[in-house]
């Protein structure tokens, strides 16, 4: 088990659907399409610590404001507080316009924990992050410990049973929707799946709650599977993209690459890849689905000469057994 909920299922992006180019195909049957962000959930939390900073200074300027506000009222003659009171009055109703007291959503929200997928009795939510922990204190102490046991139960589904798994990852989503970390792992139980349109929303939502550029290979996948690539082309020439590590911009870049090759421009897929620098003399898990991607690029450039050649060394530093580089070696020869 992972110390992420949903680190197991970032590790083998694939940069194109199911027997199609432009990714490393897994000896998995589960089709795993991209991403590799994970790790940005620290980097995430420090940047929503500094925007909480910079939060509690605007609310205390603002404080600040309606003291001066209700002095001045105050020295009018005690009309300030009738005022504010009047302004506390409507800012209360539109709070309770706003919030989810339609009818019957006390009955649909109970009937939805009453579908919830069981949980086991013997789950130690303990193994999860931490920082997962932390992030699931703004809920009450039952609550939490629920969520946290389904997004435990998502992510070790994951491989096995992806639509089990997504089912939890749903009910952690339904019981803390304001909580980005289950919102992530909605997102990338859909996307292990194959829900790329409830992926992609979970996973918008999940930025807009934490910031940075995390899982812009998961969603840029989540763009070809719904048959827009162009978008996912798109997504590479963002500025997030340019915040990325090498790590997270290969990844992203072997998602581009096969979006190029689903709009049947495998010399650009090339380029896209050749950009990424990729080298006979390297190693680790994220070389060797680069070599691979390389590899399956130039085979629809019909480059098969260069192609056998960083299958090989995909084969060789793929120390995980992730790949099927030798199985496409053998095809071509």
């Amino acid at each position: 088990m992972s110390d992420r909920p949903n680190r197991d299922h970032q590790n083998n992006p694939r940069g194109g659907r199911p027997q199609r180019g432009g990714a490393p195909r897994r000896r998995s049957d589960h089709t795993d399409r991209d991403g590799r962000d994970g790790r940005d959930w620290r980097e995430r939390r420090d940047s929503r610590g500094e925007r909480g900073e910079r939060g509690d200074r605007r609310e205390g300027r603002r404080d600040e404001r309606w003291g001066e506000r209700g002095n001045r009222d105050n020295r009018r003659g005690g009309g300030g507080e009738r005022r504010h009171a009047q302004r506390a009055g409507a800012e209360r109703s539109s709070h309770n316009r706003s919030a989810p007291q339609r009818s019957g959503f006390r009955e649909e929200r109970i009937n939805k924990r009453m579908t919830e997928p069981d949980l086991p009795d013997d789950i130690d939510i303990h193994i999860l992050d931490p920082m997962v922990l932390q992030d699931l204190k703004v809920l009450s102490k039952d609550n939490a410990e629920a969520v946290a046991k389904h997004m435990f139960m998502a992510a070790t589904l994951m491989d096995d049973d992806p639509k089990l798994a997504l089912r939890h990852a749903r009910a952690a989503k339904d019981r803390a929707g304001r909580v980005a970390v289950a919102r992530e792992t909605n997102g990338i139980a859909a996307y292990r799946a194959g829900e790329w349109r409830e992926a992609l929303s979970e996973l918008r939502a999940a930025r807009r709650m934490s910031g940075g550029p995390g899982f812009m290979a998961v969603m840029a996948d989540c763009e070809r599977g719904l048959g827009r690539p162009e978008k996912a082309v798109e997504m590479g020439r963002s500025d997030e993209a340019r915040m990325l590590d090498r790590e997270g911009a290969i990844e992203l870049g072997i998602v581009i690459a096969g979006a190029r090759l689903d709009m049947n421009q495998p010399e650009s897929a090339v380029i896209t890849l050749q950009r990424l620098n990729p080298d006979l003399s390297s190693k680790g898990a994220v070389n060797a689905r680069l070599s691979y991607a390389y590899a399956d690029a130039l085979v629809a450039a019909g480059r098969v000469e260069e192609a056998k050649q960083w299958f090989a060394h995909a084969d060789k530093i793929d120390e995980d057994d992730m790949l099927d580089a030798a199985e496409r070696l053998s095809e071509l020869s």
